[in-house]
């Protein structure tokens, strides 16, 4: 191609010169949050429950703006659990803490959380110069481990997804001096304050009114909602609520068939569920739904929550000196898995779920019938497991069996 001054020039030079109409088609991406990820299923925004074997069960993770309610088990041991693991991996990954309780100080509750466990990293020897490997003072090896790297223990990466916890070790003192946390506890907040007062704007209770404004509060100041544009960078808000519903909080829900405050609980969550859509934050609340003796009242919980999911502990039942369930503590019951951006939910594909406690791990694993009665179980405890097998089959979950285990 020639140039009017007879110099040549080529067709690249024209295009580059030139603009073109074809532009490529940049899609919205999701914000890049440490300790988040899309979801494969529906895009969503993801964040770990502390738990890997849990976060496998819900799809994923826990949607951010959802609300993840956890049914306490009997003595409220393992439920508890669940709630430190939350607000652990909060800290793990950097994000900011809300804790509202009614039986202990949000200080308290940071100190008791557990330590994350520690990864095994490389790290090449140092040989200092002019030192010869063979003295007699050093050990002899095999020639083949000679040159391996040794390996040293630092905390773990906060870039991973979901971590493990050491239940026998609480966190230090510097990892939790870098965590952003505030709380609400309700014998500080309601001194003079009579219980079971209805607030006459609202009609709930005043307990779940004050907690409610302090939640809007924390997430209007921090930015969560978008009203506020934050100048740092982006972060995700963990909301834990510790046994909501009991009488601690104000509630008799707990305490008669026929409760005063009928609709205050559901009033709450439904104005919750609001702040939390509009908002990058997370809520886990546990709710003593053992003692809720109006069932239409827990039918309505659960219908205004994004993920149910039930915890049945073994202790003080005939199941703990069961042999079907000597390598268990409980069982977990899925009871609501949310519908976000799809017509069906993501599902897990396991029925029977089990869960078991070790020092350094909470397990969650599809519950193995044994194929056949051993030779030493007594005759008159076999129509016992077979019983427990057919009440096992009709009480956990409403999935289709799949993966024998859920920890990886």
């Amino acid at each position: 191609m020639a140039a009017p001054g007879g110099q040549s020039v080529s067709c690249r030079d024209v295009c580059v010169g030139a603009e073109t109409s074809f532009r490529r088609k940049v899609r919205g991406k999701l914000p890049a949050i440490r300790g988040t990820r899309p979801s494969v299923h529906n895009g969503q925004l993801l964040l770990s429950t502390g738990v890997p074997s849990l976060d496998h069960i819900l799809g994923g993770g826990i949607a951010v703006g959802t609300l993840l309610l956890i049914e306490e088990d009997t003595y409220n041991t393992y439920s508890k659990l669940l709630s430190k693991y939350f607000l652990a991996e909060g800290v793990v990954n950097g994000h900011e803490l809300y804790i509202a309780s009614a039986s202990e100080d949000a200080t308290n509750i940071l100190q008791g959380l557990p330590a994350p466990l520690l990864d095994e990293i490389p790290k090449k020897d140092d040989h200092k110069p002019g030192l010869k490997e063979d003295t007699p003072d050093t050990m002899k090896i095999a020639w083949r481990y000679q040159n391996m790297a040794k390996v040293e223990s630092l905390p773990i990466s906060s870039s991973r997804f979901g971590h493990y916890y050491d239940l026998s070790k609480t966190m230090s003192k510097e990892m939790l001096q870098t965590v952003q946390s505030s709380g609400f506890y309700l014998p500080d907040m309601f001194l003079d304050q009579e219980k079971n007062v209805l607030c006459p704007s609202c009609e709930m209770t005043c307990d779940y009114h004050q907690l409610l404004e302090s939640i809007q509060r924390v997430i209007h100041e921090g930015g969560y909602d978008g009203s506020n544009p934050q100048n740092r960078q982006k972060n995700i808000l963990r909301i834990g609520i510790q046994s909501l519903g009991s009488v601690l909080w104000g509630d008799d829900i707990c305490s008669r068939e026929h409760p005063r405050n009928l609709h205050s609980l559901t009033k709450f969550l439904y104005a919750l569920r609001g702040l939390l859509r509009s908002s990058l934050s997370v809520c886990v609340i546990t709710v003593p739904a053992h003692l809720i003796q109006n069932k239409a009242i827990m039918m309505r919980v659960r219908s205004l929550s994004d993920t149910v999911v039930g915890l049945e502990s073994f202790i003080g039942s005939e199941r703990e000196t069961n042999p079907l369930y000597k390598d268990y503590h409980g069982l977990l019951h899925v009871h609501k898995i949310p519908r976000l951006n799809s017509l069906i939910s993501d599902a897990s594909d396991t029925k029977d779920l089990a869960f078991k406690l070790k020092r350094k791990l909470f397990a969650i694993e599809r519950l193995h019938l044994p194929p056949d009665l051993s030779d030493t179980v007594s005759r008159l405890s076999k129509p016992d497991l077979a019983g427990s097998a057919k009440l096992l089959s009709s009480e956990c979950g409403s999935a289709a069996p799949g993966v024998e285990h859920l920890d990886f």
